[in-house]
């Protein structure tokens, strides 16, 4: 029933169930399509947005990793020319070089599970790449600790060496010339017998200075019958030396000396026939020449 506001006739319509039924049917179907509508273009607008992030994303990483290949690249020209140098280091410490294989590092694969490499490589060449550059990387590591260590031995070596050096005799104690050499026979000019001669004699004036033949240790500075007044030094790695006749000791057990250093003064105490310094050299125990502890260029023989 159509009831109009002014004066007009009423005007009666009439709708079966069915026609009721259709229309209302119709007007929901237009309802929901409109909400799937909205929702469909909601969702686009969803994944336009995370499709442009994801984008954003996966170019920011492709910078990354193109970064991190060219510091690779860096990285393997510097351990390159670290292994160059420790080769040289090695030669230097009387060490052997170190096999190229080995120093490669070759051995071995990336660190991780086989699952965590599936997982990467699933992600395409992208995942390929990424896992190449976790192999240089594992490699380029190990490299490193191999160098890393055999630079530490050759260090340790070159440190003991130079330690040696410094402690091994190699200059006369005083400056003269040597008017008896080690022998294991000579004429002794005190008791006119013949008997072997475990020192070097160093005929020098009274009074001129005894220089210690390299660092050591005093471990007695006393006189001793026969020798006079005598320095004994240690050296360490088995190497003691002797110096007899002394005229002043000038040092006192326990001191620590260096090459050069003065210790005492050329006399010809003890059993002697003028002044001269006798310089012996013990290795192991043994008495051995002292001229094979001097250098070319400081002996004067007479």
């Amino acid at each position: 029933m159509m009831v109009p506001h002014s004066s007009g006739a009423s005007r009666a319509v009439e709708l079966s169930r069915f026609v009721l039924t259709s229309i209302l049917t119709f007007s929901g179907l237009v309802a929901l399509a409109l909400v799937v509508l909205c929702g469909a273009a909601v969702v686009r607008g969803i994944g336009v947005t995370r499709n442009r992030e994801a984008l954003h994303e996966r170019a920011v990483l492709v910078a990354e990793v193109e970064r991190i290949q060219r510091e690779l690249v860096v990285l393997r020209d510097t351990l390159v020319a670290m292994g160059d140098r420790q080769q040289q280091l090695r030669l230097l410490a009387g060490m052997s070089v170190l096999d190229t294989a080995v120093q490669a590092a070759g051995i071995g694969g990336p660190v991780g599970a086989w699952a965590e490499r599936d997982s990467v490589m699933a992600l395409g060449a992208d995942g390929a790449q990424a896992w190449a550059d976790r192999m240089d990387l594992d490699g380029l590591s190990r490299r490193a600790s191999i160098l890393a260590r055999s630079i530490d031995l050759a260090y340790d070596s070159l440190s003991n060496h130079q330690t040696r050096l410094i402690a091994t005799p190699s200059i006369l104690p005083a400056r003269g010339r040597i008017s008896s050499p080690f022998t294991s026979e000579r004429l002794d000019p005190i008791l006119h017998i013949v008997r072997r001669h475990q020192g070097m004699d160093v005929a020098a004036p009274a009074g001129a200075t005894i220089a210690a033949p390299a660092a050591g240790v005093v471990t007695g500075a006393r006189w001793v019958e026969g020798y006079g007044n005598m320095v004994t030094l240690d050296h360490g790695y088995g190497v003691v030396t002797r110096f007899a006749h002394c005229l002043k000791i000038l040092v006192v057990p326990g001191q620590r000396v260096k090459r050069g250093q003065a210790i005492a003064l050329v006399g010809s105490t003890g059993e002697s026939t003028g002044p001269h310094v006798h310089y012996e050299v013990w290795v192991n125990g043994k008495a051995v020449d002292p001229k094979t502890f001097v250098l070319p260029e400081d002996r004067i023989v007479d």
